[in-house]
């Protein structure tokens, strides 16, 4: 079987490579970023008078991902330790005699990598931003469309306060938004060419070092760094870090979209089609596969952010097991966040709010929702402490008893003299109790456009 990083095709692909990122961490994707630098080593080279420009065109004319095998290149990893031993074989194999021996000069096997997984995480980032911003547009949608809907809050999974269902969009839509915002500035600011050669030093391209990690950091838009950061991760790490947060506001909102849609709650459901959402054996079943989806490929996140942090600690110049152990890792941070995003995507592009539910759940406990509203109406004449303690009471009375908070509060002369009936109907009116919710979604709206 081959590396679940190269699969295009297989069980859980569809699942857990969802999306456009997939491809661009796939094998073929890492080979042609590897390749990549080969090309921009050379011309560096050509540029500092290292090697003659039609020999920096000949190497280049062959960094070309579909010029090679490679599960063979694969295969010599296996005995080297890293695939750049065979790749610099294939590409001499490539290349004219007079060309062959400016392959690969001045770098190091860990140049070569490192700045291929700079490019692979640059380019799958693009697809992955792509799906962040369609998922915040939908939810910013969701919050226009269902400003002034009234739906249950609920924390500790109980019911709450009143909010409305906008106001939960416009939390969703600010979380993607930072998300996105942190990962864009990451794909700006984090990668950088490397290129150090065997310690860092350079020492066999002499004085001309930096002149050629210029020009190659130029021909790939890298940045350049200081120094080298062989074994210096944060590079890596920050990148791990951002694309960690951005799957946990992922998951966060999936889990929301499911627990909405829970038999129980219903109050969303995403948009069905011909035997989608099915089950094996429940005919009856809709279930919300995308956000489940979206849930499981973010549930997978943290650990292989935890492997990332964990390799920082590296030794001397080169690491011994640590450095290794990103490859693989980062693609899987990649591809998984990068379904996440898709999948999430086509859930909130799909969603479908019941307000008549909402409104339904607002009235299930028969006011009890409302006990804080009518708390707060009666602070000014009794004072918080009393008003908390009268309503605590009411609150159990009516549980147990099975009445309406509203029956029990009219028989309470305190509260009837302090508010009327008609301020105590006021009171339980969850449309009146709903604090700036109009205005938090109003700004979540402008930060978004803006």
């Amino acid at each position: 079987m081959r590396p679940s990083s190269s699969q295009s095709e297989g069980l859980f692909t569809d699942l857990f490579a969802r999306g456009a990122v997939a491809a661009c961490v796939d094998d073929a994707a890492w080979l042609q970023a590897m390749l990549d630098f080969e090309a921009a080593l050379a011309h560096g080279l050509a540029a500092a008078g290292l090697i003659p420009p039609q020999a920096a065109d000949s190497i280049a004319s062959k960094c070309d991902a579909s010029l090679y095998d490679v599960a063979e290149i694969g295969r010599d990893a296996g005995e080297k330790g890293t695939p750049v031993p065979g790749l610099v074989r294939a590409l001499v194999w490539q290349v004219p005699d007079d060309a062959a021996r400016h392959v690969h000069r001045g770098a190091t096997s860990q140049d070569v990598l490192d700045t291929a997984a700079m490019l692979v995480a640059r380019r799958a980032l693009a697809p992955l931003l792509d799906d962040l911003a369609a998922a915040a547009d939908a939810c910013a949608g969701l919050a226009e469309r269902y400003r002034a809907t009234p739906a249950v809050g609920r924390t500790l999974l109980q019911q709450a306060l009143p909010l409305t269902f906008g106001l939960k969009a416009a939390g969703w839509l600010v979380g993607l938004d930072e998300a996105r915002a942190e990962l864009a500035g990451v794909r700006e600011r984090v990668p950088a060419l490397q290129l150090g050669g065997a310690v860092g030093t350079l020492a066999s391209l002499g004085e001309h070092g930096l002149e050629v990690a210029a020009e190659a950091a130029r021909q790939l838009e890298l940045a350049e760094p200081t120094v080298p950061w062989h074994t210096v991760r944060l590079r890596p790490a920050l990148l791990a870090g951002a694309l960690g947060a951005a799957a946990g506001v992922i998951g966060k909102v999936a889990r929301d979209v499911t627990l909405l849609a829970q038999t129980e709650v219903g109050e969303a459901s995403e948009a069905g089609g011909d035997g989608r959402g099915g089950s094996s054996t429940m005919p009856h079943k809709r279930n919300p596969v995308a956000a489940v989806a979206a849930e499981a490929c973010a549930q997978r996140v943290p650990g292989l952010v935890a492997t990332m942090l964990g390799a920082m600690a590296q030794e001397h110049e080169r690491a011994a097991g640590a450095w290794q152990a990103e490859w693989e890792t980062l693609s899987e941070l990649l591809r998984l966040t990068g379904s996440a995003a898709a999948w999430l995507r086509e859930s909130l592009e799909s969603l479908e709010p019941d307000p008549e539910r909402m409104r339904a759940n607002l009235d299930l406990t028969h006011g009890l929702l409302m006990a804080e509203s009518v708390a707060t109406a009666l602070t000014d004449s009794l004072g918080r402490p009393r008003a908390n303690e009268l309503l605590e009471k009411a609150s159990r009375g009516a549980a147990s008893d099975g009445r309406p908070l509203r029956d029990v509060l009219v028989e309470l002369p305190e509260v009837v003299e302090a508010l009327g009936e008609s301020g105590v109907d006021d009171a339980l009116a969850p449309d009146a109790y709903l604090g700036v919710a109009g205005q938090f979604i109003d700004r979540a709206l402008a930060a978004h456009r803006s």
